[in-house]
Parts: C-alpha cells; sequence; structure tokens
C-alpha cells in the first residue's frame, strides 16, 4: 500500500468516526477520487478488521467513535519512526500478523495531531525499504500462533513436518521453547520426540500443526544465544574453529564495516586488504558465505577450511566447465 493510499484510508477513518453517515459519493467528493477507488479502501478496511456499519436508510457509512485508541502523545520523531516501521517495514520483512500491525499504525496515526500526521506522510513518500528475499509462508500467522501459545502456556504440539535431511515428511511431537527469525525465515527450537534431543526446525516446512492437551516441564530457561552457542549463523558443530581471512583491497571496506560474528577481530593492511579474525563452531556455515566473495578473500586458516573452500571450487569448475 503506497503513502498516498494510507493518506487518504486515514482521512476516510477520520471522516467516518465522527459518528454522522457519510455516502460512498460523499467520501470520494472528499478525497478527490472515484467511488469504484472509495469500495477499494472499504474492502481494504473490512479486510484488516476495522469495523464499518452501512445504514441502508441514509444509503452512508459510519466506524463507532469509541473504536480507535485514544490520543496519543507522541512527539515528531516517534510517530515518524512508529509509522516508517509499520508502512515500510511490514513489505521488507517476513512478519507475522502484517495486517494487525497495518490496523495498529492507522490506530496510531489517526490519533496523531494534524501537523504531525502530515510531516510523516510527506516523509513517507520519499522512503521506500526494498523486501528481502525470505522464505514464502502463507499460514505464517495461524502457525506463529500456535507456536506462541504453545510456549507461553508450555504445551506440547504436533506437527507434520518436510525435512530436507530425511527426504520427505516427517511427524514428530515438540516442546517448543523459541520461536526466531534468522536468514530470511522464522524457525522454532525445542526438544524433539523423533530426535530425542533439541532440534531447529523451518516454519515455512511445517505442514501440519496440532496443540495437544499435554503439557512438558522445562527444567531450565531456555537461552537461545547459549544453544546457538559460537555458530556462524544457527547450526553449531561442536567444535570450535580460529578462522583467519585474508580480503582484497577491492572488497576491504564493505566487508569490514559489518559486524559478521559477535567475536570478530579486523586488521587493515597496508595494501588496502583487510585480514579478519574469528571464532566459530564449525565450518559448514561460514564456508558458503566465503564463497560468496570469490576471488576476493583467501583463507589463510584453518587448513580444514581452506581444503573444503577447495574442494568446492573444484566441483564448480568441473560442472561449469563441462
Amino acid at each position: 500500500m503506497k503513502s498516498a493510499r494510507i493518506s487518504r484510508i486515514v482521512k476516510i477513518l477520520t471522516t467516518l468516526q465522527s459518528g454522522q453517515n457519510y455516502s460512498a459519493d460523499e467520501l470520494a467528493e472528499q478525497t478527490g477520487v472515484c467511488r469504484r477507488t472509495i469500495f477499494r479502501d472499504l474492502k481494504e478496511l473490512e479486510s484488516i478488521g476495522i469495523p464499518f456499519n452501512f445504514n441502508a436508510q441514509s444509503g452512508g457509512y459510519r466506524i463507532d467513535p469509541e473504536y480507535f485508541l485514544p490520543s496519543i502523545d507522541l512527539n515528531l520523531q516517534e510517530a515518524l519512526s512508529l509509522l516508517m516501521l509499520v508502512h515500510k517495514g511490514r513489505s521488507g520483512l517476513s512478519l507475522p500478523f502484517k495486517n494487525s500491525a497495518l490496523l495498529a499504525g492507522i490506530k496510531i496515526e489517526n490519533n496523531l495531531p494534524d501537523e504531525i500526521r502530515s510531516y510523516c506522510d510527506a516523509t513517507l513518500d520519499n522512503i521506500t525499504i526494498r523486501p528481502d528475499s525470505h522464505a514464502p509462508m502463507e499460514q505464517l500467522d495461524n502457525i506463529f500462533s500456535a507456536l506462541q501459545l504453545a510456549i507461553r502456556h508450555k504445551r506440547k504440539i504436533k506437527i507434520d513436518y518436510f525435512s530436507l535431511y530425511d527426504g520427505g515428511m516427517i511427524s514428530l511431537t515438540l516442546d517448543p521453547y523459541h520461536i526466531f527469525y534468522n536468514n530470511r525465515a522464522w524457525y522454532i527450537t525445542g526438544n524433539s520426540s523423533l530426535h530425542k534431543e533439541i532440534r531447529t526446525f523451518k516454519l515455512n516446512r511445517i505442514k501440519k500443526i496440532v496443540t495437544l492437551k499435554k503439557c512438558f516441564i522445562q527444567e531450565k530457561k531456555f537461552d537461545i544465544g547459549d544453544y546457538l552457542g559460537q555458530a556462524w549463523s544457527m547450526i553449531p558443530e561442536g567444535r570450535i574453529y580460529n578462522v583467519e581471512l585474508r580480503f582484497t583491497a577491492k572488497v576491504a571496506h564493505n566487508v569490514s564495516e559489518v559486524l559478521w560474528h559477535r567475536n570478530q577481530l579486523v586488521t587493515r593492511n597496508e595494501d588496502g586488504s583487510a585480514t579478519i579474525e574469528f571464532r566459530v563452531d564449525g565450518i559448514g556455515e561460514i564456508s558458503w558465505w566465503i564463497l560468496g566473495y570469490g576471488d576476493q578473500v583467501e583463507v589463510i586458516k584453518p587448513k580444514a577450511l581452506k581444503d573444503r573452500i577447495r574442494k568446492v571450487a573444484e566441483n564448480m569448475l568441473k560442472i561449469n566447465c563441462k
């Protein structure tokens, strides 16, 4: 939804919330659009849960004045940051409850002072957040809701899950501990009855979820940071490696200005290159990151990582030089 349309819908909301009935023609005249556009806007309001009523006798629409929040005391930057997150950020992230977030944003916007609302509208017109690639998930809201309720009430869940490792569908009972977003997808971590240990599952591969009546006992509070440890991303392998890489001057600045890992150490060299060191659990995940820089990075150590990169590069040559 573009900022111009958001502004128009907010104006429609403000008008309908006055307590009077307004026809589609009157709304179209006030907003400067055609009747068809008004009906599309009203349908959008209905889809995000705003309860407007139609009076058949007067042929007009209205919203209960008590539906929205009371006046909120937000300064300019607070209002802008919230609206930017709701109206712009929701398109760039795979967030659950997007319609609820939009509704919350519209409620807040509807109660802002006119001067702050006008400033935010004008500013948001010149801000764009390009969406990152992420795993598509049609049932994100339903699965996310079921998981967060199960975690809150410590209820076991049963899931049918498409496992790449197992090469097909598996069924298991899970004690759900923690939901997290990583590498363009949502995950749930918990104790798996099938694997007899704590495992992580991708939400978009959950094909069916049932919350069971049986509760689980958690001996101590689960800490996602402790569980992931020093893994490069999210798969600890159980062995710590001291990784040292040298990036060429062409990419050194771009690479070194990002904090890739919590124990990252950067040394800028006289020739413009950068030596970056990490202490990570496992070399599987970091090897794919290194390969993304092609011939602009050299693996100094460990030898196991150097050998892995070489093997992948050799296989790439075989595949692409046929």
